[in-house]
């Protein structure tokens, strides 16, 4: 939030509007908000009651999704939605008049935050649900069993991609329980500091996914001569080799080719153990997701987002794990997650990475608001405060147990925050890093985005998106504002499909066949 001290204190940022107001022409979230969100394109003259016994005069087109000024706001005077600061106005803006990018201004946030003030205990469900997954040695449990074939370096990724190659569905045929051979390869790995936040990265991200609960086996393979040493990546996050974990460089193995057939060899040998795992009844606790948006618009605020978080609930409530990422994109709205830490250490991590982040934009000569996309833009938001105060809503109401820096595993049960950027698929590939073993991914834009080895369910914030998209989309939270569903109807859905997706039922995306060229470590610091 821009100004602390003048926005209301409250738990989430959503205020739900009333039953009967996807039938109007506009929605207020908040009886304190001076704009609303246009359920239809509104039109110059026509009068709009947005809440009982209030009204505007229409004196701007307004598309669909986007802000309606309730009031006459002057220059300087904070704009203000789900209750909460989303910009100053510019311009003196007339009440009725279409507020967007031409009249609403960013500023940074400010740093008077309170903590832990919300944390409230969550009791737990008194039925535990459960789903079939993979349980491995080490006691955690996977949604899927992939063999994957990593990269040290950039210079290895053509190698790992032919040995994955060789592993087709005819050539997996006889082999039931592996869901199939990835290669996981990245335009990294030298030209870095070995002792950077980059190379950190990296290194959290490689060994996150080699110990991944999705993963049954994994075969690293570098060129040799590289800064990214597979022998410090296998000591220095205690990886030990075996025979479901090999590892090996195209330099000492005799070249291109060689290495090559090396690794094919290495798989084949891994196959029938990789296939002997088989589908086991696990606890929802056992679930880790990764919550993400991404092509967000007006809606999504409104409608996949905070039914997402519904979701969450029910799944904290099971004892299970929720991970918000996307640093800039809960900037502006990072006060809501301080008071809702479960101790001032867990809000202080929270703060700290959010100064990282103004220090990183600042040296980079960038801008926090540099979010929201041209896309977001055209769905109807204007700036990062107003897509983050909906992009917090994904993670429920429940305490924020614990704060993660990138890739790192995730060791907390309930409602976490890693530290990502706003960039989905580097951000996710941090995430799935850290242990989530089912992504939950909301879009208004219409994002296709899959992921392996964690299926990517997509949940569409509006119904017009949701029928031109139905290939990618798994549910249409849209229908809240259309159908007039609610909230907690659909984060029970998206609850039950979580259970029904980690126990082998494929995701639109996984049917479509994306999720091999998402894997996008994040890249920090100088190409040397």
């Amino acid at each position: 939030m821009a100004d602390s001290s003048e926005d209301s204190p409250v738990v989430s940022p959503i205020v739900w509007a009333k039953e009967d107001q996807p039938a109007m022409a506009c929605v207020v979230l908040s009886d304190v908000d001076s704009v609303g969100v246009a359920l239809r394109p509104l039109n110059v003259g026509e009068t709009v009651e947005y809440l009982p016994g209030r009204s505007v005069a229409v004196t701007d087109t307004v598309p669909k999704g986007h802000k309606l000024a309730l009031t006459a706001l002057p220059l300087g005077e904070r704009v203000v939605k789900y209750a909460q600061t989303i910009g100053y106005a510019s311009v003196d803006i007339a009440a009725g008049s279409h507020v967007h990018t031409h009249n609403l201004a960013f500023r940074n946030t400010g740093h008077d935050y309170e903590f832990c003030v919300d944390n409230v205990a969550t009791p737990p469900d008194a039925n535990v649900d459960t789903f079939m997954g993979y349980r491995r040695d080490t006691g955690r449990v996977g949604t899927r069993n992939y063999i994957a074939v990593l990269t040290s370096v950039n210079c290895s990724a053509t190698v790992a991609r032919q040995i994955a190659a060789a592993f087709d569905d005819q050539a997996l045929a006889d082999y039931a329980h592996v869901d199939g051979v990835v290669a996981f390869t990245h335009a990294t790995g030298c030209g870095m500091a070995d002792n950077g936040e980059g190379h950190k990265n990296l290194q959290r991200v490689l060994s996150g996914y080699a110990s991944h609960p999705n993963i049954g086996a994994a075969l690293i393979v570098g060129l040799g001569c590289e800064v990214n040493q597979i022998s410090a990546l296998v000591r220095e996050h205690g990886l030990h080799k075996n025979p479901l974990f090999k590892t090996m460089n195209i330099q000492s193995t005799g070249g291109h080719r060689k290495t090559v057939d090396a690794g094919i060899a290495a798989i084949r040998e891994m196959l029938s153990d990789v296939n002997r795992i088989e589908r086991v009844s696990c606890p929802a606790s056992e679930l880790m997701v990764a919550l993400q948006c991404g092509g967000s618009d007006a809606w999504s605020g409104i409608t996949a987002n905070p039914a997402l978080g519904a979701a969450v609930d029910r799944l904290v409530r099971q004892g299970g794990t929720a991970v918000l990422a996307e640093t800039p994109e809960v900037y502006g709205a990072e006060h809501l997650l301080t008071r809702r830490a479960a101790d001032p250490a867990t809000a202080q991590k929270l703060v700290d990475r959010i100064l990282w982040w103004e220090d990183y934009v600042q040296r980079n000569h960038g801008s926090m608001d540099n979010n929201p996309s041209p896309g977001n833009k055209l769905g109807g938001l204007t700036t990062i405060l107003e897509k983050s105060l909906g992009a917090v809503a994904k993670g429920g109401t429940t305490a924020l147990n614990g704060v993660y820096e990138y890739g790192e595993k995730v060791d907390r049960k309930g409602f976490v925050f890693m530290d990502t950027p706003g960039y989905d698929p580097a951000s996710i590939t941090g995430e799935v890093a850290g242990g989530c073993n089912l992504v939950a991914f909301t879009t208004g834009r219409g994002s296709t985005y899959g992921c392996k080895p964690a299926p990517s369910i997509k949940i569409a914030t509006n119904t017009d998106m949701y029928q031109r998209m139905e290939d990618d989309m798994d549910i249409n939270a849209g229908k809240i504002v259309s159908d007039g569903a609610s909230i907690e109807a659909v984060g029970e859905e998206i609850y039950r499909l979580f259970l029904a997706v980690a126990s082998g039922q494929a995701s639109l995306s996984e049917q479509s066949g994306v999720g091999d060229n998402e894997f996008i470590p994040w890249q920090i610091g100088a190409t040397m």
